[in-house]
């Protein structure tokens, strides 16, 4: 069943169930080291600093929160401007499949040309093949020859 959320950017009212979708997203992700106060305020501090970028999410009509997208910003010489970057995209397992994650992905890439960003990029965990195929759907590429390194500065 396809669902008809209402995307919209995030709010400070939204942290509380917008908190509670981000861990499930990291324990889905197995990711370590989710505490609800600095994760809250991470939050509120992207919502109250747009040059960071910005968080969409998808609500049903009784204002319940589906899921959300996180996508930070990024100024890059190589890409010639501002890109962003989908830190995350989680939707909720009972919405799944309905669309919700195609309207987030859909909004943000709108509001994200709009703003002057001329890329989007993501990472994507090697074996998640669903999310791979979604993205794939959606025009994303694996960018041949190149692959990610990290390293931990705190």
């Amino acid at each position: 069943m396809k669902v008809r959320p209402v995307i919209r950017s995030a709010v400070t009212a939204d942290i509380p169930l917008l908190a509670a979708l981000v861990r499930q997203y990291w324990e889905f992700e197995s990711i370590d080291g989710f505490a609800t106060e600095a994760v809250a305020s991470l939050l509120a501090r992207l919502i109250a600093e747009p040059g960071l970028g910005s968080i969409w999410v998808a609500a049903d009509g009784g204002g319940q929160l589906l899921g959300y997208l996180v996508a930070v910003h990024v100024f890059s010489l190589e890409q010639q401007g501002l890109m962003a970057e989908i830190d995350e995209l989680f939707v909720a397992p009972a919405a799944r499949s309905g669309g919700v994650g195609a309207a987030l992905l859909s909004v943000a890439q709108s509001d994200l040309a709009a703003r002057g960003c001329v890329c989007l990029q993501l990472q994507l965990a090697t074996d998640n093949s669903a999310a791979r195929g979604f993205y794939r759907r959606h025009g994303y590429r694996e960018r041949t020859g190149y692959e990610l390194l990290d390293k931990r500065l705190v």
